[in-house]
């Protein structure tokens, strides 16, 4: 492994908690029902690490910094977390937040456990400093284009914004489709009103839009003028990002936040363990947990392992991702080497096509799945 231009955090020996940097989106424009899911799934696992003795009879302590969605805000986090002396860091949902934290973490040497983004190439150049728990982008959007397919879905708009992420998203659409028979018809939302999109897939034929945008604006609006015009009355809208996963989404669309299929990274059935946080998170929610706060508490369940088995020290963490073998809520948690991941993966979480059930819209079916860990 390459030494690291900065050197290790230091190894306190004094009783101090052993502190994990958390990179969280609490503000706008970064979606923030989906940073307070993130945090409270963190939290959680911090409270039962420190219920059960801690780590190695520290006390385990979240240093939480709030990205905004803002790459170079994230970056200076990075910075100021390594600075205090931080084990690791922990979190992100946003990819291209994620993306810049990575970038940093890998330059200073210091080992990030990123809990939600899912973009493909996290990191520019293979690192050994980075581990990932949420499925690469390429992997979930293939489930997702499969399930399109079977639903009988072959001239598929995608109304998208300018941005890394989505950019990505369409590409790995129109590669897994196009051979299959599938046409991917790009919209630009920078150029398009939500009545004009209407237009659009009336001209183009589409029978299936997907949403490539923020949420609430542009992704509400949107849904709302589509599920107005006649013409589209058989149209299927869906949003492989997971918008329609927050209780958001829902009181802003009512009846027509139904039917719209999203990714989201759950089992069938949570095991035993799973179904004991599931009850944890709901009460500190207050509502449903989403699978954004199991990525939380399995991020804080897997470094603390690490830590209890290898210290505080930053590089014995990062050489540890290929010894990994946790039972988060998920499955059994291990990291490999992907090809064309750039960081260490954990290659088995589970993926589901999902949506809120037009007869009861406070209801999750699952639509399609995709591959999962044995572990359920």
């Amino acid at each position: 492994m390459n030494t690291p231009p900065s050197p290790p955090g230091p190894e306190r020996t004094d009783g101090s908690s052993v502190q994990i940097g958390a990179l969280v989106p609490l503000t706008r424009p970064g979606w923030v029902e989906a940073g307070q899911h993130l945090l409270a799934g963190l939290e959680l696992a911090v409270r039962e690490v420190n219920d059960a003795g801690g780590v190695v009879g520290r006390p385990l302590e979240l240093v939480v910094r709030d990205t905004a969605a803002d790459p170079q805000k994230a970056t200076a986090a990075v910075d100021e977390l390594a600075r205090l002396g931080v084990a690791a860091l922990a979190g992100e949902y946003h990819s291209v937040v994620a993306r810049a934290a990575a970038g940093r973490a890998d330059a200073l040497g210091l080992p990030f456990l990123c809990s939600s983004a899912v973009l493909d190439a996290l990191t520019e150049q293979p690192t050994e400093w980075v581990a990932r728990l949420s499925p690469p982008q390429s992997h979930g959007w293939q489930i997702y284009a499969d399930f399109l397919l079977s639903a009988g879905h072959s001239r598929i708009a995608v109304a998208a914004q300018p941005s890394v992420y989505w950019a990505s998203g369409t590409r790995i659409l129109r590669d897994y489709l196009a051979p299959r028979g599938g046409t991917v018809i790009e919209l630009d939302m920078s150029a398009l009103t939500p009545a004009a999109v209407c237009d659009e897939l009336v001209g183009n034929r589409a029978t299936a839009l997907l949403l490539l945008v923020g949420h609430p604006e542009p992704a509400v609006p949107i849904v709302k003028s589509v599920r107005r015009d006649q013409r589209l009355a058989e149209i299927m809208i869906g949003a492989p990002a997971g918008q329609p996963e927050f209780a958001e989404w829902a009181t802003l669309l009512g009846d027509d936040s139904a039917g719209v299929p999203f990714l989201r990274y759950l089992p069938e059935r949570l095991s035993p363990l799973g179904a004991r946080v599931e009850k944890g998170l709901r009460e500190r929610l207050g509502e449903a947990p989403s699978f954004v706060a199991f990525e939380g508490y399995d991020t804080v369940a897997v470094l603390a392992d690490v830590l209890r088995s290898h210290g505080a020290d930053r590089a014995r963490t990062a050489e540890s991702w290929p010894c990994v073998a946790v039972e988060g809520t998920r499955g059994q948690i291990q990291f490999s080497r992907t090809p064309g991941i750039s960081v260490w993966q954990w290659a088995s979480a589970p993926v589901q096509v999902v949506d809120r059930d037009p007869a009861e819209p406070g209801r999750l079916r699952i639509r399609h799945a995709g591959r999962e860990s044995t572990e359920v």
